[in-house]
């Protein structure tokens, strides 16, 4: 339990100073970092705090489609956008291209470690994650679909609204899947210890598949 515990706050802390570096990078956002940098231009709250009120409005639409959160859940409200916002202001800005790429890298794949982390801590799944999964289950959509129609929308509201789009986002976009499904299998708190799989297979036991 206390790897658990420690291995989900030490992800999501990752997970905001991840997206913090891909911000600084300026060379555009996930499409819910988007939002938040869009309504942080027009609100002057800042885009980390910002995406805090982003999480716990999203966990509010989890009433209506019946999703239960976990204490994972919560942590992820309190914390992504808060240790974000910390991050935001000790990264020095970075200017020319290298630079600029090397810092949207760098944070993609600090985002990468970080859901390895705490959704292999098995705590309960971020505001986002449920929705998608919500979705799926009160529409049968698939939910390759609901993840697609929200992000989009997100990404073109933020968009309008003056976030920052451009290859960072189609990085980020094509990346992060792949990354983390390297990552999951690493980090999962309930991966059989080596040795064990054989014993596992035999009983009936052995953990289910995980998929990013």
């Amino acid at each position: 339990m206390t790897r658990r515990i420690l291995q989900l706050l030490i992800g999501l802390v990752l997970y905001g100073t991840g997206c913090a570096m891909t911000v600084e990078a300026g060379l555009g956002v996930d499409p819910w970092t988007v939002l938040a940098q869009g309504l942080s231009i027009h609100t002057g709250i800042g885009i980390g705090w910002v995406t805090n009120i982003l999480g716990f409005l999203v966990l509010l639409a989890w009433i209506p489609l019946r999703q239960k959160p976990g204490v994972g859940t919560i942590a992820n409200i309190l914390l992504v956008g808060t240790s974000m916002q910390a991050a935001l202001t000790l990264i020095p800005p970075v200017t020319g291209v290298l630079p600029q790429f090397a810092m949207l890298i760098g944070g993609v794949l600090v985002v990468a470690l970080a859901s390895g982390l705490y959704i292999g801590a098995r705590f309960g799944p971020g505001p986002r994650d449920g929705l998608m999964t919500g979705l799926h289950g009160r529409l049968g959509w698939p939910i390759w679909v609901c993840r697609l129609t929200v992000e989009v929308t997100v990404l073109v509201l933020g968009w309008l609204l003056g976030g920052t789009v451009g290859i960072g986002t189609v990085v980020f976009a094509a990346s992060i899947g792949p990354l983390v499904h390297l990552a999951l299998p690493l980090l999962d708190t309930r991966r059989a210890p080596r040795g064990a799989s054989s014993a596992a297979a035999q009983t009936g036991t052995a953990a289910p598949t995980l998929r990013a």
